[in-house]
């Protein structure tokens, strides 16, 4: 499939009905956003900085300044400097190497903050961003969490579900700067109103109302913020998953399906897999698995770091306890999400 340059290549990524296991009873096809050629944040930094140019906002040559630990460093790296701008990436030490590694190669400056400030990694970035966007005046900051192209930069992506499979009845998707999730709900839902859109956390997240643990090891999704672009009035009903659920369902994931992913995929397939046995045989439901694994290799894929962070992979994972949306959480459970008149009703589990 003949593409004209490397920014063509992103989007279409591969739609896969997963086998699962003996409860499944509705159909759960996952979208395999790892397959962008960085990382599902390929198609937010294609929008973003595409309209930016544009609109006149990014002149040619511009630099461009982004925080990011992970997938959206990746895509401003790749669009960015594609396209003849440098690139500056604020992160922090959780920054695994295979992506730093990747990020140097791809002609990135990156500034990594030493310490946590009052809201944790999150709020060390952006102080230092801050300060880069007054060494560089003119510099163009994406505000992956704020700017509403991350989110309309998925809207294609729900065509291509669609296009696929005519209808989508649950959507199942990790939040983190809410782009993936609500932009793919929003476009879908204007095809089924009864959508019903199902968001996943991790325990120690404040997006869905817990109290935050910015030493949580899960990556990729979660947040010690609530970001702009994260839509509540969009999800119906939020889950939440412990680290060691999490590995042990991302490991489960790479030994069953073969699809070799992060945390926020194998958070994903857990809720994914155990929300298909609560429905009928015709729901069909669709993961976004928006990560892939060898930025993991050296945790939660490398057993000696499991034990050394007491994770117990070899536990089966249990059925997740439903509560109210004000419980504070420390293992897999779920809640409805308090919202505003959307639409009358969605697809009822069983």
């Amino acid at each position: 499939m003949l593409r004209s340059t490397i920014i063509d290549a992103i989007g279409q990524t591969p739609l896969v009905k997963l086998r699962l296991d003996e409860n499944a009873i509705g159909p759960v096809y996952a979208k395999l956003e790892m397959m962008n050629l960085f990382g599902m944040k390929d198609r937010v930094a294609k929008k973003i900085i595409l309209e930016a140019k544009r609109d006149g906002i990014l002149p040619d040559g511009a630099p461009i300044i982004e925080s990011s630990s992970g997938t959206m460093a990746l895509g401003v790296a790749l669009v960015g400097t594609y396209l003849g701008h440098p690139v500056h990436i604020v992160t922090d030490p959780r920054i695994d190497l295979i992506t730093l590694r990747k990020l140097e190669s791809l002609g990135c400056q990156i500034h990594v903050v030493e310490k946590m400030t009052g809201r944790g990694w999150q709020s060390a970035r952006l102080e230092r961003l801050h300060d880069l966007l007054e060494q560089y005046p003119g510099a163009f900051w994406p505000r992956q969490y704020e700017n509403p192209n991350n989110p309309l930069a998925y809207a294609a992506l729900a065509k291509e579900l669609l296009d696929d499979i005519g209808r989508v009845d649950i959507l199942v998707a990790s939040v983190g700067s809410g782009g993936s999730l609500c932009g793919t709900a929003q476009e879908l839902l204007k095809y089924n109103p009864e959508l019903r859109v199902v968001a996943v956390d991790s325990v120690g997240s404040v997006i869905f109302g817990q109290p935050d643990n910015p030493k949580r090891l899960q990556s990729g999704l979660g947040n010690s913020l609530v970001a702009p672009n994260v839509n509540h009035e969009l999800v119906d009903e939020v889950h939440w998953l412990s680290d060691e659920q999490a590995f042990t369902a991302t490991l489960e994931l790479a030994k069953h399906e073969k699809v070799f992913a992060g945390n926020s995929s194998g958070s994903v397939y857990a809720v994914a897999r155990w929300l298909s046995s609560q429905v009928s045989p015709e729901t069909n439901i669709v993961g976004i698995f928006p990560d892939r694994g060898d930025r993991y290799f050296q945790t939660i894929y490398d057993e000696q770091y499991r034990r050394d962070k007491d994770i117990n992979s070899s536990v089966p994972l249990s059925q997740p306890a439903k509560v109210s949306y004000q419980s504070v959480v420390t293992s897999w459970s779920y809640a409805a999400v308090k919202r505003g008149n959307r639409r009358e009703k969605a697809p009822a589990l069983r």
